[in-house]
């Protein structure tokens, strides 16, 4: 049986790991040695390996692709959420082997408060009986990515202040509506449904948190958070302000279509659109293959990984002219790495 919020206040609490791993919100984290994690390796090992990865696959899909906007506003029926089929994420998962991408990223609940798992706090997702989807997406998705051997992470958008009037953009589900709900009873609801994640899919190695800043928790706070669900869990944070995008705050520092300063020290990830918007529109036309390889080389050179979104269109697809800009981007890179190789 699924649960509201009132009936789940005794489960899943969150333990607090011991040391603050950032000093504050926008400063350097700490050069000192750092704990290992459960798996023997300390964070900056599970960093280092991060940016190794160099080239990932961002993807937006959601009942925004379904409304045609990029931002959400009020409650929409689960019904609308109807791709005609099953969709195919083993295409989403090819495409992204063909540019050489080594992970991707999954927009498991944006600002429409909509989630594409069946989540035991909330009636308001795939699952829903109005909903004619009726399949577990996130579980989908991790399937196909994980069998040609990428990574998996998944991206949550937290409830900001900034967000205003809480009667339009909702951000959360019903069970938990911001017009009802003080900002303490969101923050515990969606500290819940992010356990809910990690501890239901134990492949996902790194969390996108979207709008997670010190107005929702300080940052020693926000890492505890994350150590508490599992100490070898990458989290990054894109901040609301700006002017603040890509000051570390969490393990990876996010940059949202800009570039890192060239003498950037923190593990980065610089996230950009193949097409036009973050979600799929009518008509968007995607970058050049050399654009993307050129952004990539760019994000690379500046201690950043390049997560580049792709936009599933109704059916959830991607586009012909994007999946052929990725295979382009594909051989480009390799030509060069075989260029750059020893001879």
């Amino acid at each position: 049986m699924k649960r509201t919020l009132s009936s789940t206040a005794a489960i899943v609490t969150v333990a607090l790991a011991a040391a603050a791993v950032c000093a504050a919100a926008g400063e350097a984290k700490p050069s000192s040695p750092q704990p290992a994690t459960a798996g023997g390796r300390s964070m900056n090992e599970l960093q280092q390996e991060f940016l190794k990865l160099k080239f990932g696959m961002f993807i937006h899909f959601n009942m925004e692709t379904f409304k045609g906007v990029q931002w959400v506003a009020g409650y929409h029926r689960p019904a609308d959420f109807n791709p005609g089929g099953r969709i195919d994420t083993d295409a989403w998962a090819e495409a992204a082997v063909s540019a050489g991408m080594k992970y991707a990223v999954l927009t498991a609940k944006h600002v429409s408060g909509f989630c594409l798992w069946d989540s035991k706090y909330t009636t308001y997702d795939v699952m829903n009986p109005q909903c004619p989807y009726q399949q577990d997406l996130v579980a989908q998705f991790i399937k196909s990515f994980k069998s040609r051997g990428l990574k998996v992470g998944l991206y949550y958008c937290w409830r900001h202040p900034g967000f205003g009037d809480p009667n339009k953009y909702k951000v959360l589900p019903p069970e938990c509506d911001p017009a009802t709900h003080s900002m303490a009873e969101q923050i515990d609801f969606q500290k819940r449904q992010i356990g809910e994640l990690i501890a239901q899919y134990p492949e996902v190695f790194y969390l996108w948190n979207d709008a997670l800043d010190p107005q929702i928790m300080p940052a020693d706070e926000a890492l505890a958070f994350t150590r508490g669900l599992r100490r070898d869990l990458l989290a990054s944070s894109n901040w609301w302000d700006w002017g603040k995008k890509g000051a570390p705050y969490a393990d990876i520092a996010v940059k949202e279509m800009r570039h890192f300063p060239e003498n950037n020290t923190a593990p980065g990830e610089t996230c950009w659109c193949l097409e036009q918007g973050w979600f799929w529109q009518e008509g968007a036309q995607p970058k050049s293959a050399k654009q993307v390889a050129d952004l990539l080389t760019m994000v690379n050179a500046r201690n950043s990984n390049f997560l580049l979104n792709v936009g599933p269109n109704k059916q959830g697809r991607f586009e012909a002219a994007s999946v052929k800009v990725l295979a382009e981007a594909g051989k480009l890179l390799a030509a060069t790495k075989t260029a750059d190789a020893p001879q």
